[in-house]
């Protein structure tokens, strides 16, 4: 794949390529809930998705000179069986595809991964929303049974 940063030509087209493709995508999928863009000078937009599991989240698209970074908050640090949990998630991370389970700032969970900016297309956004879609719904529930559990305990 190419590594070369991104020409401004180059990212300005992949602008309008990702400002179309969330155009079309809130238009026509119903866990769209909304779609914002980054008041600063960064090329990054936040999709509020509806889910099941964990009822909405957002997915930041952040586009860069050599990647496009995607990511989603997940859930705030465990408050207990911190050794499980942790665990459990790392086993989870070899389930995923492009993606990795990560901490982040206040040892809150997040959900990351980031493409080249050559391999971005309508498809590739449509798999990491489907992906990040999916992995969410498939593991926000077990992980917090066990970094909460005396939450659901009776």
């Amino acid at each position: 794949m190419d590594s070369r940063p991104a020409t401004t030509e180059e990212l300005n087209r992949l602008e309008m390529l990702i400002e179309s493709w969330l155009e079309s995508e809130q238009a026509d999928n119903p866990v769209i809930d909304a779609v914002d863009r980054d008041e600063s000078d960064l090329r990054r937009w936040y999709v509020r998705v509806k889910g099941e599991e964990k009822d909405v989240w957002t997915l930041w698209l952040t586009l860069g000179q050599r990647t496009l970074r995607h990511e989603t908050y997940v859930m705030p640090a465990p408050e207990e069986n911190h050794e499980r949990f942790y665990l459990h998630l790392l086993k989870r991370n070899h389930k995923l595809n492009g993606m990795a389970f990560g901490v982040g700032d206040e040892d809150a969970v997040f959900l990351r991964g980031t493409l080249p900016v050559a391999a971005v297309t309508e498809a590739e956004l449509d798999r990491i929303l489907g992906s990040t879609w999916a992995y969410v719904e498939r593991c926000f529930r077990p992980a917090m049974r066990v970094g909460f559990a005396s939450r659901f305990e009776g």
